[in-house]
């Protein structure tokens, strides 16, 4: 008799809130015995056993939802978070085994060329050496050739008369912006890139664009972009 009558005050009650929902009814209604059913399974089940379809479900599903709103999942919002960050990290790590070896090695030859040219120009940084080793059709990237010289013993940037690298880019600090990109991965797995400026003066950063696939174009775009906006502020410094 008791549960009889504890059993239509529920009813009534559901009742009324059922008649305070907006919109879709039976789908609010669901979503009520869902949440319902979850926390019996809390309440009976200790620790649910989850395959990797679920974990890559409920990543999925939970980066689309505040952090907040996150306190209703079998499992804590970090160990959603932390399935995620594992999935963004097997990506990658799967790309750089698909593709391959790094930097092919650089041949005896071209090495005691480096060498040679460093011994005979002993006033020769190791970006003219490089220059120098394309107008050969040798084609070497800068750190190679500094890695090179550094091994042989040889300075890599023989200092000059004139100011230290310090000094100029103290001198020339208001006129100079640094760019690069650094990089995001969406809930999808996808990779953006964020181009960046940096005022070297002001340490004052500037968004240059976002895009899944930059190209050089794009690039001097968003740099002429930033040009236009910061207007004749540098032009008039002679730099």
């Amino acid at each position: 008799m008791v549960l009889t009558c504890i059993y239509g005050c529920l009813r009534f009650v559901v009742g009324l809130v059922v008649l305070r929902l907006d919109g879709d009814r039976d789908r609010e209604v669901e979503l009520l015995l869902l949440r319902h059913e979850l926390s019996v399974l809390r309440r009976t089940v200790k620790k649910p056993r989850l395959n990797s379809a679920d974990r890559m479900i409920l990543a999925a599903l939970a980066r689309r939802l505040p952090r907040q709103a996150l306190g209703g999942l079998l499992v804590r919002p970090e160990t959603v978070l932390g399935w995620h960050r594992a999935l963004v990290r097997r990506k990658w790590a799967a790309f750089g085994r698909r593709r391959g070896p790094g930097r092919p090695r650089i041949d005896r030859e071209c090495r005691q060329l480096i060498l040679r040219l460093a011994r005979e120009n002993s006033r020769w940084g190791y970006m003219r050496i490089r220059g120098e080793l394309i107008k050969l059709g040798v084609t070497v990237a800068p750190s190679t050739v500094y890695e090179i010289l550094r091994a042989a013993g040889i300075d890599p940037a023989p200092r000059r008369a004139g100011p230290t690298w310090r000094q100029f880019l103290t001198a020339q600090a208001t006129g100079i912006i640094a760019v690069d990109f650094l990089h995001v991965d969406t809930v999808l797995l996808q990779r953006l890139y964020v181009l960046v400026f940096i005022e070297h003066g002001t340490r004052r950063m500037h968004l240059g664009g976002v895009t899944a696939h930059p190209t050089g174009a794009w690039t001097v775009q968003q740099a002429r972009n930033l040009a236009i906006s910061l207007g004749g502020r540098f032009g008039g410094s002679g730099r």
